[in-house]
């Protein structure tokens, strides 16, 4: 099994005896799987089984599960009213020589007759409903399985603009770290500039505290943890995109998590180089995450 979309349509023509049909199944994005159905009268004890079969397939998705049937032939039989025929007859005996029409009784008589004589369709016999059922249950096997196919066409193609992604969000987290500002003699040449600045405008402040001040101010601004969490996640993102499972699930969550580690680097950026990665790792964690609600 490989990675899935979960946007995707099927759609399935066939025939059994008499009968003719034809599947269409819809799929868009949901948090689980969701199965909505529309069969043709008279189908309904069918439903049970059709989600039972979708199921083994496809374990997230909003379907959209509809079911056309028609016949070739209508196959009518006359129904006589058995009670309305012996009503007539009976009024013919009463009525007797007490009518001038004493006629014999004519089928087109009868048929004239409202209620006695009822035209319907032919109902099939328990195997021809069996064999009904069962061609209409492959069919959906069969519809089912192209739309499986689909998704996985729109997975692999997913696969690639996620990878390309998590490449992009690898290559900022780099520069993040490779940034000038981060260095050591950066960060005290900063820190020196502050303090002598501060001095220069209150020379009644204790230069040590300063200093010990602004060491804690650097240390919190550390981005060493946010930067090695994103390694993390970008490693576990790629693990993921190359398994077989359904990860939809688990890539989102990764993608919060890359997005709360990009808020926090934008938070502490002591830099503009470092601030501009920040943002532009939030644009593209964005689009990931975008693409990822499209993924099983």
């Amino acid at each position: 099994m490989t990675l899935q979309s979960m946007t995707g349509f099927a759609r399935n023509e066939g025939s059994c005896g008499r009968y003719r049909w034809a599947w269409e199944i819809r799929s868009v994005n949901g948090k689980g799987l969701d199965i909505r159905l529309r069969l043709p009268q008279g189908l309904e004890a069918l439903e049970s089984d059709i989600k039972v079969v979708i199921g083994r397939h496809l374990s997230r998705g909003n379907l959209q599960v509809a079911l056309s049937l028609s016949t070739g032939d209508n196959r009518m039989e006359a129904v006589v009213n058995e009670d309305a025929l012996n009503a007539v007859l009976a009024l013919r005996a009463r009525l007797g020589t007490d009518v001038v029409d004493n006629s014999p009784l004519s089928l087109d008589g009868l048929l004239s007759i409202r209620g006695l004589v009822d035209f319907r369709e032919v109902e099939d016999d328990a195997d021809a409903i069996k064999a009904r059922e069962h061609a209409l249950m492959a069919g959906l096997e069969e519809t089912v399985v192209q739309l499986t196919e689909m998704r996985q066409r729109e997975g692999d193609a997913l696969k690639a603009v996620l990878l390309d992604q998590v490449n992009k969000i690898e290559q900022l987290t780099l520069s993040v770290e490779q940034d000038p500002s981060r260095g050591t003699d950066e960060i005290l040449k900063k820190l020196s500039s502050q303090v002598a600045a501060l001095m220069a405008s209150a020379p009644s402040l204790d230069k040590d505290r300063l200093y010990a001040e602004a060491a804690l101010l650097a240390t919190k601004a550390d981005l060493r943890e946010e930067i090695d969490r994103l390694k993390a996640h970008v490693s576990a993102a790629r693990q993921l995109l190359a398994g077989s499972l359904p990860v939809g699930r688990k890539l989102d969550f990764l993608a919060q998590e890359f997005n709360r580690e990009s808020n926090t680097i934008c938070s502490k950026s002591n830099a503009a180089a470092v601030t501009s990665a920040g943002i532009e790792l939030k644009v593209v964690i964005d689009q990931f995450r975008e693409q990822v609600q499209n993924l099983e």
